[in-house]
């Protein structure tokens, strides 16, 4: 009995020593060993004898990146992403565990959908052994930019002695997306004239024309000729409207100086009457 409970001390206490994985990419910001360790305090695995890489990682906000990690010991379990813009202090509490029978790391939450700071739980969930490496994509924030972020990745193990979780994080920076500018409205929608805006040059008259007829982009582009203007620049175009055109050879001022000339040539054909009268009074 006492040989049976040495072996399964030393299963869990195996199954703890073999628990482990690397952060290949993004870079990590400590040094790993071959197992991945230091892993194992929170946030981000190393304790006061971790050495920093100094690697800062460049994205842009919006990118979707790839995180690659080697699981070097395999247990059950997937893994969680989180992003701190400012400080580690912003990065998120482990999600709740609930134990089993015999496994103290038997289930916990998965966030879905994620909820910031976590950008993306469940990934690479597996019930095997993975064969190498292993890869998946995160999308960032689209409005998040920082210049020294903290993305931390996680793996939650079940089957598993607590702690049930292992971390490792990356220095990475964040530049703020594009703009997707776009052009004022009308502000390049052609030359001018062609908008279609009242008074533009399309109504301008056609100097090819002929004399007396009226354009249709004159009449839209104008307004109605003044009929009592003399000599004015749109009295081609104007000239003739309701007249036949009466008016166009008279450079002293238009239709309105024609109808005067009967009223003349009357008073001449009395003054020879007055003559006959007044000599009559003599």
């Amino acid at each position: 009995m006492f040989g049976g409970l040495a072996l399964c001390a030393a299963a869990v206490t195996s199954g703890e020593a073999r628990a482990h994985f690397r952060l290949e990419a993004p870079p990590a910001m400590t040094e790993q060993n071959d197992l991945g360790d230091p892993q194992k305090v929170y946030p981000c695995g190393g304790d006061s004898n971790a050495v920093m890489t100094g690697a800062t990682t460049s994205f842009t906000a919006g990118d979707t990146i790839t995180i690659t990690i080697n699981e070097e010991i395999y247990h059950p379990g997937h893994y969680r992403v989180a992003l701190a813009p400012n400080d580690v202090s912003e990065l998120p509490a482990d999600p709740p565990i609930t134990p089993g029978p015999g496994d103290e790391c038997a289930m916990t939450e998965i966030m879905d959908p994620p909820v910031f700071p976590v950008i993306a739980d469940g990934m690479l969930a597996h019930a095997e052994p993975f064969d190498g490496e292993q890869s998946f994509e995160v999308t960032l924030p689209e409005d998040v930019s920082c210049d020294n972020c903290t993305l931390q990745v996680i793996q939650y193990m079940s089957s598993h002695g607590a702690p049930c979780f292992y971390y490792h994080c990356a220095e990475i920076s964040i530049a703020p997306g594009a703009s997707g500018e776009t052009g004022d409205p009308g502000t390049t929608t052609g030359e001018p004239g062609t908008s279609g805006e009242p008074g533009t040059t399309s109504g301008s008259p056609d100097p090819t024309g002929t004399p007396g007829e009226t354009s249709n982009g004159a009449t839209q582009s104008g307004g109605d000729p003044d009929p009592t203007a003399a000599g004015s620049s749109g009295s081609t175009t104007g000239a003739g409207t309701g007249t036949g055109g009466m008016g166009q050879d008279d450079s002293s001022g238009g239709g309105g100086c024609a109808a005067s000339r009967p009223q003349r040539s009357g008073l001449l054909a009395l003054v020879p009457v007055l003559l006959v009268l007044r000599r009559r009074r003599h």
